[in-house]
């Protein structure tokens, strides 16, 4: 067995991201039906996008839920073109990123700032190719 590419003692889950049509609606329902909290939301005007951010504690120590609102999207989700991706938490996506693709893992969105708002993220895939969201912690 091959040691693994993201050291567990240093990584965390952080979210999951969710498509969502009416953001209204979606914030209600997690913030009033089921109790969340609304940690933080904004615009990002140049991509048309919003993203909300809820949960049951705060983003440092606990898995959140992130909500995006396409802003021009015309007609409904079907159900699973909604998922998004996970999303995890490493202290040097550059670093992980070798290592993964060094291994075979494909990487659709290499290591880099984030274009609306700076964050070192990349996006990999599984085997299945679902989509994980690297983020640079620390």
């Amino acid at each position: 067995m091959t040691e693994a590419a993201v050291d567990p003692g240093n990584a965390r889950f952080l979210h999951t991201m969710l498509r969502v049509r009416d953001l209204d609606k979606s914030l209600n329902f997690y913030t009033e039906l089921l109790g969340m909290k609304l940690l933080r939301k904004r615009d990002y005007p140049t991509g048309k996008f919003t993203l909300a951010f809820v949960g049951y504690g705060d983003e440092n120590d606990s898995t959140v839920v992130e909500l995006t609102h396409n802003w021009d999207q015309a007609e409904a989700y079907t159900l699973g073109s909604g998922f998004g991706h996970l999303a995890v938490g490493v202290p040097d996506v550059y670093k992980t990123c070798e290592r993964l693709g060094a291994a075979g893992v494909k990487i659709p969105r290499p290591a880099g700032p984030m274009a609306h708002g700076g964050s070192v993220i990349a996006f990999i895939e599984d085997p299945d190719g679902y989509r994980i969201e690297l983020v640079q912690r620390g």
